[in-house]
């Protein structure tokens, strides 16, 4: 009886020792976690280089010469992108606007051409221009040695008005500023709008237009150093 008695203690004893490592574990915490990595932060995304634009075919694009686009605007100024490409780098720019003071055929005054907000790329490279306003000839510094230069700017100042009873109808003298850059320099001229006529003073032959209104054209590949052109157009309303 004594022994059954003993064995009794003993059984529960080694229950308690069970129960008790039992709840020992459920408390416990779990096995320690393994490192893990910290989560990367937010990656913003630096804007890519913007491509070039794609250079239009022919002169100024993707041949040398002198590529000129002209938007008229109803108060007789035109916004103006010159593109040129040049036959070797260079690291100034002579400038020169149309001509100035003197009577044009077509013309029934003289003009006073000025350029205002001159804006400059060389080789795709932004270049500080300290006077972003060009009232006369000059020379235009730039900050690499280019081959390829674009102008954006506004010429006023050009534009004659035909008469008050035909507010539209006007007479405007347009050249590339760079013309001077290379005299052999073929050059495009291309008028957005309103073009109904043109005529180039300085060519042997003067009448220098192309086809007939509304898809009047200028002739193509001037010498740089005759590509002035007397416009006859009716501004936008």
């Amino acid at each position: 009886m004594e022994e059954l008695r003993h064995t009794g203690f003993r059984i529960l004893a080694a229950i308690a020792l069970v129960l008790g490592y039992s709840a020992t574990v459920a408390c416990s915490p779990g096995p320690a976690a393994l490192p893990v990595a910290p989560s990367p932060g937010l990656t913003v995304a630096l804007p890519s280089a913007t491509p070039p634009p794609k250079a239009t075919p022919g002169p100024g694009g993707t041949t040398p010469g002198i590529q000129l686009t002209v938007v008229p605007q109803r108060d007789g100024s035109f916004d103006v992108t010159e593109n040129v490409m040049l036959p070797q780098a260079t690291d100034i720019l002579s400038l020169q606007l149309p001509t100035s003071g003197i009577n044009l055929p077509g013309m029934m005054s003289p003009t006073t051409p000025k350029v205002t907000n001159l804006k400059v790329l060389a080789d795709n490279q932004f270049v500080p221009v300290e006077n972003s306003t060009v009232a006369g000839s000059g020379d235009l510094p730039l900050t690499v040695s280019a081959t390829r230069v674009q102008l954006t700017y506004r010429l006023s100042g050009s534009t004659i008005l035909a008469s008050p009873s035909v507010s539209t109808r006007a007479s405007s003298a347009i050249r590339p500023l760079t013309s001077g850059a290379d005299a052999a320099l073929p050059t495009d001229i291309k008028v957005t709008s309103g073009l109904l006529n043109a005529v180039c003073p300085l060519m042997a032959e003067t009448r220098c237009a192309v086809g007939d209104p509304p898809d009047l054209t200028i002739q193509t590949g001037l010498p740089a150093s005759k590509a002035l052109v007397v416009l006859q157009l009716d501004l936008p309303r």
